[in-house]
């Protein structure tokens, strides 16, 4: 495995200039060819029209399914582009016909747009929401689960990376008691996808939802779903148009055989072609790469934060990533974000509303949250560490 080149990604990446960016979870820094393939194709739009554009560039755009399929181990028919993750994950979850008594079982990360949406369908349909209870290292416990599916469920939701902390679930354990007992896994990769490998194949999942602009780091209003195809085959989406279905008769219509049945006609080329563009930059580093880099500037920020008096660290789990999260007796977590982004260092303010199973559990109202990629650099750390430990 080769190391990362720190001072090339930074030269390609023209963000570092400007800002100490520790927000990736939120939004990263685009790197120059995932800019320059946006611009230049809304400038081929402008120049001889949205139309002819697509069609010049249909190849290309195609292409972006290849790109994505080699990210998860996956067949090009089971990749859907959408406009982001939680139209993925939508999509995926609201083709289930549920019914009254059927349990969805969920994990204390679960991501408020998700759990939210489960909360609609029990409502809807008389389903019923079961939350696995964690293990004693804040993970999902595996025990548990396989309890819970013993006695019938019919969908099992997963956060692969919560929002709100460094936790990385054990998705491939996961994933193998659903298979045993016959059971979809939806995974929301969100935060997975560009900082960890996210091979479904290894994970074991039947469905996952990403997005382009976090650990991807790509443009904004992209993001995709990976459906296997024996499931694929079993579900029809909630809502269908010209491009998901063809119309074959006054009465009929067929639904497309492949994932983009979850697609629909308009869609912005440009973003797409960025996504595309992002893929291959992380394919070219390499995703094992990217995640020892990742996890170890993590893992020294996690250090240093705890070096500091006053301040707490509230990552959870066996194995963590370049999520870090943290609180301070000195300050609000909001008045901590404020001062850091006025002093150049972005990082975001994780509210309880995000996640009120995991962090009613823990009693916390907010946290501030951290996070690296491959591209941020230690004096970037002590720059954030320095401001921290000088608040209050």
């Amino acid at each position: 495995m080769t190391a990362i080149d720190v001072a090339r990604a930074r030269a390609e990446t023209p963000g570092c200039e400007s800002v100490a960016h520790l927000n990736n979870a939120g939004a990263a820094l685009m790197p120059d060819v995932v800019l320059r393939a946006v611009v230049e194709h809304l400038e081929l739009e402008a120049r001889i029209g949205g139309y002819e554009a697509a069609a010049l560039e249909e190849a290309r755009v195609e292409a972006v399914y290849d790109s994505i399929a080699r990210l998860l181990g996956c067949a090009r028919g089971e990749v859907a582009v959408v406009e982001n993750a939680t139209r993925a994950w939508d999509m995926a979850f609201y083709s289930f016909d549920f019914q009254p008594g059927e349990k969805i079982l969920t994990c204390t990360a679960e991501y408020a747009s998700n759990y939210i949406a489960l909360l609609q369908v029990a409502r809807r349909t008389g389903a019923v929401v079961e939350v696995i209870p964690d293990d004693e290292h804040g993970q999902i416990s595996l025990t548990a689960l396989e309890q819970a599916l013993g006695r019938g469920a019919r969908l099992v939701s997963l956060v692969h990376v919560p929002s709100q902390g460094g936790l990385v679930q054990p998705v491939a354990a996961v994933g193998s008691l659903c298979r045993a007992a016959g059971v979809p896994l939806l995974l929301d990769a969100c935060q997975a996808v560009g900082q960890l490998p996210t091979d479904v194949g290894e994970l074991g999942c039947d469905m996952l939802s990403a997005t382009g602009r976090k650990f991807l780091r790509g443009p904004r209003g992209t993001g995709f779903l990976y459906v296997r195809q024996e499931l694929l085959e079993q579900l029809e989406p909630p809502f269908l148009d010209l491009h998901a279905a063809e119309w074959i008769d006054r009465d009929a219509y067929v639904v497309r055989p492949d994932a983009r049945r979850f697609e629909n006609w308009e869609t912005s080329h440009a973003t797409k072609l960025g996504l595309g563009a992002a893929v291959d930059y992380a394919l070219g580093w390499g995703l094992p790469a990217i995640a020892e880099r990742v996890q170890g500037l993590a893992a020294r920020l996690r250090d240093r934060l705890e070096a500091l008096p006053r301040v707490d660290v509230h990552d959870l789990g066996v194995e963590k990533c370049g999520i870090v999260t943290f609180t301070t007796s000195a300050e609000a977590p909001r008045d901590v974000v404020r001062r850091l982004v006025a002093a150049g260092v972005n990082v975001s303010l994780m509210p309880a509303a995000y996640s009120r199973l995991d962090f009613g559990a823990r009693g916390l109202d907010a946290a501030v949250r951290a996070s690296v990629h491959y591209y941020n650099t230690d004096d970037e750390l002590g720059r954030l560490v320095e401001l921290v430990g000088t608040g209050g």
